[in-house]
């Protein structure tokens, strides 16, 4: 896609092209939108923009029930819940089971594959008990099970697994306690699987197994020679982290003739890693895969499920191609290509068909969560200052500024500019010798801008734009201040740069006029969100609307529901957002219910877990606040009253909270 950027800033940024266009107040309208935002691609089926203006969500994936966000923000701040705040429709998430699940059914149904469709959740994508919960329930009658990562994830998944039909498939690298509790799964009657990583474990899953007098169900990971693509390209390939080699593989078989338990091995799996943007990687994937099942089938063993691993990518961006934040295929094709692979080499090898087993976790979490974040400032490059006018005793630059802005014209626009840049390393030389004042220095810099925003608008519509005003077009966009971390709650934008479709949640029925990157409330120069979802590349801005003095402005992060949830980082202490999960019910008046708020974290929490216990630090506060008293610092009535503040901050929500309820409750807590 890369190759596509110079020319679409050209015609999306400078020119008159479908931005630029719906940009105008006059032609601006709620399709405009829609348009601008690609919404109708990242979004469909699940959110649109109302008629109001406000962007709603589809939860059963059908305009017959509708939410509009904006009414859930109204409810929170009813609730005293301060922002940054998730979402959670819980309709949307079984929507996504029951469609995965279907798109196996009808491609096995069309193809005529002689056997079923037996998915997995992976509890890494999101390990929250209300997520997982739900996906059980709504994957009951498809018989869908859960895959285990870790001793917790498989512990929380022996809880929650009650099918005797569904599997549970335990991944990763495994010691003997791992083992003894997935025994234990065994004993209960549970289609537990244990993947075998390397050798050593299917020695000692074989040890316990029998100590405990139980029959293990065995699995394989194969490492295929096929490479992934995308961000996780190195998940396959002769160098991943995963799996047996084909050397190994046979030593395995071997082993397990030699144990008596050849008929243990149940299941051969392989991953090439997440989110894989091109088909054509998942197609030779699952045929090599498939081509292994068959052979290990010939070695006796009776295999009966193939595991094809995660890899299903969603269209963050809505681009529709092989791009990393997107996929050139629908989940309807990925289904038919695996059911086809499968089918045509266990057809050619003569050896019958296996359950299909996929891991496609963000494809089911990731559209069911919205991260509602609030804007409460703008650092501005042009803002609206008074006229600047030269003072008689400004100095040279100051003059020569003005009168350059002064005769600024379309004819010499772009060595207008260059003489800008030169007053202004003029200026900055003047001032680092001390011979500029601040005032000076301020209107030097103020002109700048201006002459810069001006050259920006004289170039719109031209057939080339020099690269030094496309650069300056980016420079003079806003840094948007949002009440939020993206090292919490937006990981995968910070350390791979994952992009998320943003937008924000009101005043849609008018036209966004300024753009901007949008920057959170830690410490760090890192926390900040400055590529943006485009139809045909990565944009460096995001169209958004000025901020209006006194009045909250909504954004909208979405498609954050796989892995952001449970990866975020404690930067700054910022901790766990609050939560509001989302019911449809046709017998409400608003269609919809909230069926449970969760409070994020207070401030004593994130500090408990690094050791900074409550009792501890307000009897610390005490002994200061003690000894400020006998010093006639503080008087009795203010000390305790200051030291109340401090514990009652403690208690507080780890966020900023600029709109605060109105009997000045904490705002963090339900």
């Amino acid at each position: 896609m890369e190759i596509f950027h110079d020319a679409m800033i050209a015609v999306d940024i400078f020119g008159v092209g479908p931005y630029q266009r719906e940009r105008r107040m006059q032609d601006w309208d709620v399709s405009s939108a829609v348009a601008l935002y690609n919404v109708e691609r990242w979004g469909s089926p699940y959110f649109t923009v109302n008629a109001r203006g406000h962007v709603a969500v589809r939860p059963a994936g059908s305009s017959a029930c509708e939410v509009d966000i904006m009414e859930l923000v109204e409810e929170a701040r009813s609730r005293e819940l301060a922002f940054p705040l998730t979402l959670r429709f819980q309709d949307l998430l079984r929507h996504r089971v029951r469609t995965v699940n279907l798109a196996f059914a009808e491609a096995i149904a069309s193809a005529g594959y002689r056997n079923v469709y037996r998915g997995v959740f992976p509890i890494k994508v999101n390990q929250l008990r209300e997520v997982v919960e739900e996906i059980v329930d709504a994957g009951a009658e498809f018989h869908f099970g859960l895959e285990a990562g870790s001793k917790p994830e498989l512990l929380a998944a022996l809880s929650a697994h009650t099918d005797p039909e569904s599997l549970i498939v335990c991944n990763g690298y495994k010691d003997a306690d791992y083992i003894r509790n997935a025994m234990l799964g065994r004993k209960l009657g549970k289609r537990l699987v244990m993947v075998v990583e390397k050798i050593e474990e299917l020695t000692q899953v074989l040890s316990i197994a029998r100590t405990m007098g139980v029959e293990p169900w065995i699995g394989v990971r194969v490492r295929l020679s096929t490479k992934g693509a995308g961000k996780w390209a190195t998940s396959g390939g002769d160098n991943a982290k995963f799996g047996l080699s084909t050397a190994e593989l046979v030593a395995a078989s071997e082993l397990l003739h030699r144990e008596g338990m050849a008929h243990c091995l149940k299941l051969v799996h392989f991953h090439v890693g997440s989110q894989i943007p091109d088909i054509g990687t998942i197609k030779r994937a699952v045929r090599e895969a498939a081509r292994f099942y068959t052979k290990l089938h010939k070695l006796g063993h009776e295999l009966g499920y193939l595991d094809v691993g995660g890899g299903l990518g969603i269209d963050y961006d809505g681009s529709r191609t092989t791009f990393d934040s997107s996929a050139n295929y629908s989940l309807h094709e990925y289904a038919r290509d695996v059911v086809f692979a499968v089918q045509e080499i266990c057809d050619e090898e003569k050896v019958a068909h296996p359950v299909l087993v996929s891991e496609s976790g963000r494809a089911i979490a990731a559209h069911h969560s919205i991260l509602v974040v609030e804007a409460f400032g703008a650092i501005e490059k042009v803002a609206d200052t008074p006229e600047i006018v030269a003072a008689p005793d400004d100095p040279g630059v100051v003059k020569d500024i003005l009168e350059l802005y002064a005769s600024l014209g379309k004819k010499h626009r772009l060595e207008s500019l260059h003489d800008a840049h030169e007053i202004r390393e003029k200026a900055d030389s003047m001032f680092g010798l001390g011979l500029l004042d601040l005032p000076a220095k301020a209107k030097v810099e103020i002109v700048y801008w201006r002459i810069a925003a001006r050259v920006v608008e004289l170039f719109r519509g031209m057939r080339y734009v020099p690269e030094e005003v496309k650069e300056l077009e980016v420079s003079l966009g806003d840094q948007v201040l949002c009440n939020f971390s993206v090292f919490q709650s937006l990981l995968d934008n910070w350390a791979l740069g994952q992009l998320f479709p943003i937008m924000p949640l009101h005043r849609l029925k008018e036209a966004p006029t300024r753009q901007a990157t949008l920057v959170d409330i830690t410490c760090d120069s890192d926390g900040k969100v400055a590529r943006f979802v485009d139809l045909q590349d990565v944009k460096p801005t995001l169209p958004l609307h000025p901020l209006q003095e006194g009045k909250p402005y909504y954004i909208g992060l979405f498609l954050v529901g796989a892995y952001q949830d449970i990866m975020g980082d404690m930067h700054n202490l910022f901790g766990r957002v609050n939560e509001m999960h989302i019911f449809l019910d046709e017998d409400e008046d608003s269609g919809y219910y909230v069926e449970e708020v969760i409070g994020g974290h207070t401030i004593s929490n994130v500090l408990a877990l690094t050791q900074w216990e409550k009792s501890e630090l307000t009897r610390r506060m005490k002994v200061q606040v003690d000894a400020a008293i006998r010093q006639d610092r503080l008087k009795p009535n203010e000390g305790m009253r200051l030291l109340a503040n401090y514990e009652k901050a403690l208690e507080g929500y780890t966020y900023l909270n600029f709109f605060p309820a109105p009997h000045g409750e904490n705002g963090g807590r339900s």
